[in-house]
């Protein structure tokens, strides 16, 4: 069996908002005596828009009139109506995930298609997404590496750290070519964030808008940019107020990064002299901000001189390309659920790595617990799916030690009214499922299904039961990366 389906994939980020249409061909790869597997064969980008500045009506809120007029101009443009859409993901990103009115921009935008992924992605969930787009997690998994991709965007740098396709670190740091804009190309400043002026007080520079940078003082600022981005891959020495500069948290660096991806619209100005030796001489006002500076300056730094760089697949549109396809599977005949929780849309997945699942079971609570902080959740009832590929014949006091530890693990959401979720790959749901439910005693309902295969960054549905409740139905909404 085979199918077509045509996926959007919209994102709002701090600078831009930009489109792309993707074709999608699934085909079933069980044969006719198992249950299907659908799984993506071929994606073929169809569409791109054109990219736009995000439109704002003020420092705090989204203009969500002007983008959706935006997006349907743009399906106008390719020829599509949304009846012929059957998929697609709206992420909104950066800076503009701060705003007021982020959630009803994201719900508005949602009836464009069937159905959304749509998701206010928090920062290492975003880098995640973004280090897919850019094919970090691809090289990685290829060349049995540690790769780190950072996607430089208008308001912040997103790193997402990969090893043989996994995610081992994410990290996000306030550094962003839109932090600083100029009203004129004197360098008189219209606006400076507060991080923005956070580092230039430590250079000391004074950057209020208004006043009139000079050249040395940009120059300046954007290396200073440019060495926390050294500090956070730890080629150059940690400062005092790099941490101030964290959105979120440092990277952990007890590894060795083998490569680096850059990704986002700050790397296109990075590659621009060397894409087009006429733009040696661009205008660096020219899109009245920081980030042609900024570019140059990373260019410049240590992080080229002592890493390997890669090139990216994609570099400005590596959050948007494909973003959102559907592949349906069936869930293993031993699952445990509870009928009355089904069915559950849109829940985000935290899988462990293959480090993290080698740790002894005692330790996994402590290991859930520090990513279930990954996900800026929606919402006061959606709770993330927690995720491995799980042991094979495990025995019954690893069931038991497992099962109280994914519980004290995902205490910090215990408490939404959501059922437990676990997906695991192996054949254990049944054992692991009862395990939870007897342990909590009834106060949460589970829903633990295997012989799925999820990654961070997916998405699940999981329907009612079939086949006289022996299975349920999964699709796994996943991003779909690397053209």
């Amino acid at each position: 069996m085979e199918d077509n389906i045509l996926s959007v994939g919209i994102d709002i980020g701090t600078s831009t908002t930009q489109l792309v249409f993707s074709q999608i061909k699934l085909q079933n790869m069980a044969n006719v005596f198992s249950v299907p597997r659908i799984t993506i064969m071929e994606k073929e980008l169809v569409f791109t828009s054109d990219i736009h500045e995000t439109p704002l009506v003020s420092a705090k809120e989204i203009d969500g009139p002007k983008v959706r007029s935006m997006v349907e101009a743009e399906y106008t443009r390719a020829g599509i109506t949304p009846d012929q859409v059957g998929t697609g993901a709206v992420i909104i990103t950066g800076e503009t995930a701060r705003k007021s009115n982020a959630a009803q921009v994201l719900d508005t935008l949602s009836g464009l298609a069937g159905e959304f992924v749509v998701a206010t992605a928090g920062p290492a969930l975003e880098g995640i997404i973004a280090g897919k787009g850019a094919g970090a997690h691809t090289v990685s998994k290829e060349r049995g590496a540690v790769v780190a991709n950072l996607d430089i965007g208008g308001g912040t740098t997103n790193i997402a750290v990969f090893c043989n396709g996994e995610v081992i670190d994410t990290s996000c740091m306030d550094i962003g070519g839109r932090l600083v804009k100029f009203s004129d190309r004197t360098g008189k400043v219209s606006y400076a964030s507060k991080k923005a002026q956070l580092l230039a007080r430590s250079l000391g520079i004074s950057l209020e808008p208004g006043q009139v940078l000079t050249q040395s003082g940009i120059h300046t600022l954007a290396q200073g940019m440019a060495g926390i981005l050294e500090q956070s891959l730890g080629t150059a020495l940690r400062s005092r107020v790099l941490p101030e500069m964290a959105t979120d948290k440092l990277l952990k660096l007890d590894y060795d990064i083998d490569y680096i991806t850059f990704s986002g619209g700050v790397a296109e100005c990075m590659n621009q002299d060397k894409i087009n030796p006429d733009n040696r001489n661009m205008d660096p006002f020219a899109f009245g901000d920081l980030g042609i500076y900024l570019g140059r300056a990373l260019a410049a730094s240590s992080l080229p001189e002592k890493l390997t760089v890669l090139a990216a697949k994609e570099t400005i549109r590596a959050t948007v390309v494909g973003a959102g396809s559907h592949t349906t599977s069936i869930s293993g005949s031993t699952v445990t659920f509870a009928e009355e929780a089904l069915p559950v849309q849109d829940v985000p997945v935290l899988k462990l790595s293959k480090e993290d699942e080698a740790a002894p079971y005692e330790q996994w609570a402590d290991i859930i617990s520090q990513k279930v902080n990954w996900f800026a959740l929606r919402g006061e009832d959606l709770m993330p799916a927690l995720a491995f590929k799980g042991p094979v014949a495990p025995g019954f006091d690893e069931i038991q030690t497992m099962a109280r530890s994914i519980i004290a693990g995902m205490d910090a959401v215990m408490t939404l009214s959501a059922p437990l979720m676990v997906v695991v790959e192996n054949d254990l749901a049944k054992a692991l499922g009862q395990a939870l439910r007897a342990q909590l005693a009834g106060k949460k309902k589970v829903i633990c299904i295997d012989s799925v295969a999820v990654e961070n960054g997916d998405y699940i549905d999981i329907g009612k039961g079939l086949a006289n409740g022996n299975v349920v139905p999964v699709i796994v909404k996943t991003l779909v990366f690397g053209y």
